[in-house]
């Protein structure tokens, strides 16, 4: 990175104009993250989402990537979710159906028309996904309080219209900041909302650290010090291992396979022009966090459903086991999903949602980088690869790199991905529970990925900004 570069680049009007509007979004969208949503009474809501979010980790994505929006019942609390399913239904579709795919390599205009789609598909899901939501949360807050809540039509119809505006309004937000160049739009909300978390993370942890009710920390046998003893060392070894695993993120997002490509030289008249040689970077991870979003999204379907069912019909088991079945493990709900301990059931999440980040690192992949379209582009340009025919040998050879690339990278995300679960297996086995550490696997590998995206976007944009200042 070229960090001098870019504080240079900040001089320049454009560029300063577009992190100013990025940085703005971002402020709008935290603050709607605290907006309520229009109901009468909204703390009993509150207090209904804290009580159902205590026995199930069905919205502890919807609640990672509004910033929080669901705990404080925000009219961001269905958030991105509509948009990101709507995005992997379209995205399945045009791969299936080979009038759509052709309509995708039909340069901007056909990517236009299918962005369209994937907007218009969005609203409907919005509106599901808000009336699922205000159904269970009323089911629930109705079984908090004494007397039946009246909640009338009116107030069901401006509350679902209110979470569908934010979650369009959300979306509209996630294209403004993709649209000025320096970061994927969507992405960079999801960082921001996991970041606004860090504070209260921090709180929760400092407190427990200085509850020295049942002790405190002695070393050396004659240093004191005014902290818990186990919370302490958990800390010191949670930092420990976040360095160790960001470093090795950093690596894994930063590996990359280099392929020489070579132009022939060309006489046309007293000209000549050719005979260079470039280079096509093929990156280890080239999807990035997308594929751990869409298995995080795909996995919280079910247990939404499930919710919505049991809420209708309360002792049906086969809504109960759907719930449990596609509930994250956590310390919050390890308890009630496992009264028993740790069993076969305990693998499944971890195990599916392994295998689902892999099959999308696979899916994306194929989608953002069309080795066929690449070789085409190449032979018409005159560019080959040193020993690969071009055509349709070029992209085979290309397909065989990409696919020994994926097969490293899916795993080593999904390994990642699966980090918390890891932790949470040997504290269990260790102390009979999980750790209970707010921040996971997945949200680290979200902040660390597209941090490093947004800087090298940000870099790349200085060094087309100030061009200029380096010709000789």
């Amino acid at each position: 990175m070229h960090f001098k570069t870019i504080f240079k680049s900040f001089k320049n009007k454009d560029m300063l104009k577009r992190i100013l509007i990025v940085l703005g979004i971002i402020v709008v969208y935290r603050f709607m993250a605290h907006i309520p949503v229009p109901l009468g009474d909204s703390t009993t809501f509150k207090e209904a989402i804290e009580n159902l979010l205590s026995k199930s980790d069905f919205g502890s994505f919807i609640n990672l990537i509004s910033g929080g929006g669901l705990t404080s019942f925000s009219i961001i609390l269905v958030g991105l979710s509509p948009f990101i399913t709507s995005s992997i239904v379209v995205q399945l579709v045009t791969k299936a159906v080979p009038r759509l795919e052709e309509l995708s390599q039909d340069g901007e205009t056909g990517r236009r028309k299918i962005n369209q789609w994937t907007r218009r598909l969005t609203v409907p899901l919005a509106i599901v996904q808000s009336v699922a939501y205000m159904y269970i949360l009323y089911q629930s807050a109705s079984a908090n309080v004494a007397t039946e809540m009246n909640v009338t039509t009116s107030d069901w119809i401006l509350s679902v219209t209110a979470m569908t505006a934010g979650s369009i309004i959300l979306m509209w937000f996630g294209e403004l900041v993709t649209e000025q160049g320096i970061g994927n739009g969507i992405s960079t909300l999801i960082f921001a909302s996991i970041i606004s978390q860090l504070p209260t993370t921090m709180a929760s942890l400092g407190t427990s650290l200085f509850d020295t009710s049942n002790g405190s920390l002695s070393l050396f046998g004659w240093l004191n010090l005014p902290v818990n003893p186990t919370t302490f060392w958990i800390i010191l070894g949670f930092i420990v291992a976040l360095v160790v695993v960001i470093y090795f993120l950093v690596k894994l997002n930063e590996a990359q396979r280099i392929i020489t490509i070579n132009y022939a030289k060309r006489v046309h008249g007293n000209s000549s022009y050719g005979g260079i040689k470039s280079i096509l970077p093929i990156k280890l991870i080239a999807a990035g966090v997308i594929p751990v979003i869409f298995a995080t999204s795909f996995l919280a379907l079910p247990a939404l459903i499930g919710q919505v069912i049991q809420s209708v019909d309360p002792g049906n088991s086969f809504a109960v086991g759907m719930t449990n079945m596609f509930t994250a493990p956590s310390a919050n709900n390890f308890s009630t999903l496992y009264p028993d301990g740790i069993n076969i059931q305990w693998f499944f999440y971890p195990a599916l949602y392994f295998l689902l980040v892999v099959l999308f690192t696979y899916f994306y992949t194929s989608i953002i980088f069309n080795t066929k379209e690449i070789a085409d582009n190449l032979q018409k340009q005159g560019g080959f690869i040193e020993g690969v025919r071009p055509g349709g040998t070029t992209a085979k050879y290309l397909d065989k790199v990409v696919n020994r690339l994926n097969l490293f990278g899916a795993l080593a995300l999904g390994l990642i991905a699966m980090l918390p679960f890891i932790t949470d297996y040997v504290f269990i086995v260790t102390t009979g529970a999980p750790i209970g550490l707010s921040i996971s696997g997945t949200g680290l590998l979200i902040v660390v990925t597209v941090a490093l995206e947004n800087l090298r976007q940000v870099d790349s944009r200085a060094l087309m900004i100030t061009y200029d200042d380096y010709k000789v």
